[in-house]
């Protein structure tokens, strides 16, 4: 059997009795047999830096007699792994132990650095771990840090699997492992549909199942703006679909506080200028009034599709920067994590072009082109973000960078996300505009090729599970301004009703792409080791959809015992 080991290709002689109970697919035609190798049952998903496994078995009583067991004390991060792991290694209320093989009893896990058991992770964390099965009646895990721990305690309850006749077996395994990239994140978008406070909890499961860190909140937009903002209570108010679809502070600090115990960091977006149309509704001085034919065409009057009555942010009033000062004082309080988004995409510029307002103010601040307000616009909103009683570092979307206005290159990350595969762009590839903005200078994060709310039939995993981040130039040192990146899921078409069986396990094949060895490339081989992730999701009580014909053992999604 070959498994990759830092990236080299190395046999390891193996014989595996398969176990159908890890999961099973098959061919769409008789004619049309799989490619790849068959995965060995217990096979982790993303796939370690360094795997070295044999046919030699253990076994294990999750049930009844085993332990997790840490070096530190009162770390609510270990705590609330332990009880989580404690259910997810239970596969079968009817398996049990093997007879006569040995048993692994207990798994310690000793933590280096217990800084994590008081903080929230960042973006420097050390996620690395090692972890050895081999013979002993206890399995050791070793890590620097606690989110380091919970990557390898994740790994640790992937290798357990069951026999055909429900035994639990675990083979002598030894793993090295880290990511590749530190930002591994997922975006939702509970603006255009609301996502109850139970699936986004699920949502942080999923993640940290595939071992995936971010989940970027872009949280409102023009549809409605359901966060609860005790500087701006009116926002939500008015601005949320009702008085349900609202994310109270509660719900807010439940959130961060989930995804702290999982090693996931919570960014948020308010997205401005533009996507602004809710924010307006509390508040009609914010916007500006667009003018729908000329002087004598306005103000409020549209000119669909170009425009409609009122759009983006009025960029000319000193009471917009007073307001979004005050928006983000609230915001750098209640979301610890060093960054935040900002938005700054599609900024159509017909409204402001429309307002003769705006033009005399571009006049007499000797402004010859729209762009340039934009640039005022950013310019005045990163110097807001810097003098905020906690200054935070910044996410954009490319387009100021793409306009070549004056973004500031120091704590500012450039989220691309325009292809011709998400219609974005018309015939500029992603790979064309991540190395423009590398050459720029910029640190960036990749989220392009991505785009989960894109659904089509067949095996469209493939697709994203194929991309090679750093695929835009040979450059090494342009590559390394890469950070990671994100699967985006817009919810123009998407709720809590099917959120998770669109994600998943596409998302899976985007997490091995951001955390394994470039040289992790085989998707035939890979198809088995993600038929089982999804297996276990579906046993873990996510509705991942199927990659391929076949089944999940005795536990398919919603079977009730009679």
């Amino acid at each position: 059997m070959e498994m990759r080991i830092l990236g080299v290709p190395v046999t390891i002689l193996t014989i595996w009795s398969i176990s159908l109970s890890s999961g099973f697919i098959t061919w769409i035609a008789v004619r049309l047999p799989l490619e790849g190798e068959v995965a060995a049952p217990g096979a982790p998903w993303p796939l370690p830096q360094q795997w070295n496994t044999s046919s030699r078995q253990m076994t294990i009583d999750p049930a009844f007699n085993f332990v997790f067991a840490s070096n530190l004390t009162d770390c609510d991060v270990l705590d609330g792994a332990f009880e989580r792991y404690g259910r997810w290694i239970q596969l079968d209320s009817a398996a049990r132990p093997h007879d006569n093989l040995t048993r692994v009893e207990r798994i310690d896990v000793r933590v280096a650095n217990a800084a994590g058991c008081t903080a929230f992770p960042s973006i420097d964390n050390d996620e690395s771990y090692s972890l050895t099965i081999t013979g002993s009646s206890t399995a050791v895990l070793n890590s620097p840090t606690v989110w380091g721990a919970l990557r390898g305690l994740e790994t640790f309850s992937q290798l357990i699997y069951l026999s055909d006749d429900k035994k639990y077996l675990i083979n002598f395994t030894s793993i090295v492992d880290f990511p590749r990239f530190s930002y591994r994140g997922l975006m939702i978008d509970t603006a255009r549909h609301y996502y109850p406070l139970n699936t986004i909890i699920r949502i942080l499961d999923a993640m940290s199942w595939d071992k995936l860190n971010v989940l970027r909140w872009h949280i409102v937009d023009d549809q409605s703006f359901p966060y609860e903002s005790t500087t701006y209570p009116n926002l939500s108010f008015h601005g949320a679909y009702s008085a349900y679809h609202v994310y109270s502070q509660e719900n807010v600090t439940r959130v961060i506080a989930e995804a702290r115990l999982r090693g996931i960091r919570v960014i948020p977006e308010f997205d401005a200028p533009g996507h602004t149309w809710s924010w307006g509704k509390a508040f009609p001085v914010l916007l500006t009034p667009c003018w729908g034919n000329g002087t004598q065409g306005g103000p409020h009057v549209p000119n669909y599709p170009k425009h409609g009555p009122q759009e983006i942010l009025n960029p000319i009033l000193e009471s917009t920067y007073a307001f979004m000062e005050g928006l983000y004082e609230e915001i750098v309080q209640k979301f610890p994590d060093d960054y935040v988004h900002l938005g700054m995409e599609e900024v159509y510029y017909a409204c402001w072009e429309s307002n003769p307002n705006i033009s005399q103010w571009m006049a007499a601040n000797n402004l010859t082109h729209i762009k340039q307000v934009e640039a005022y616009y950013i310019m005045r909103l990163f110097n807001i973000t810097s003098r905020l009683q906690r200054p935070i570092k910044r996410i954009i979307w490319q387009e100021p960078v793409d306009n070549n206005l004056a973004v500031p290159k120091v704590d500012t990350l450039v989220e691309m996300w325009k292809d011709v595969t998400n219609g974005a762009s018309a015939n500029t590839t992603w790979q064309e505009y991540t190395l423009a903005t590398a050459q720029k200078g910029y640190n960036m994060i990749l989220s392009a090729p991505w785009y989960l709310n894109f659904i089509s039939y067949g095996q469209d995993w493939k697709n994203y599970y194929q991309v090679e981040p750093t695929n835009f130039t040979a450059n090494v040192t342009l590559q390394a301004l890469l950070k990671g990146g994100e699967a985006c899921v817009w919810s123009e078409y998407i709720d809590s009703s099917n959120f998770l069986s669109v994600v998943w396990p596409r998302a899976s094949a985007v997490a091995e792409r951001l955390w394994s060895s470039r040289a992790v490339t085989d998707v035939n081989t890979a198809q088995y080791r993600l038929d089982q992730q999804r297996c276990r999701m579906i046993r873990r009580g996510v509705p991942a959809k199927p990659i391929l014909n076949g089944y999940c053992g005795d536990y398919e999604w919603d079977v009730r015992p009679e």
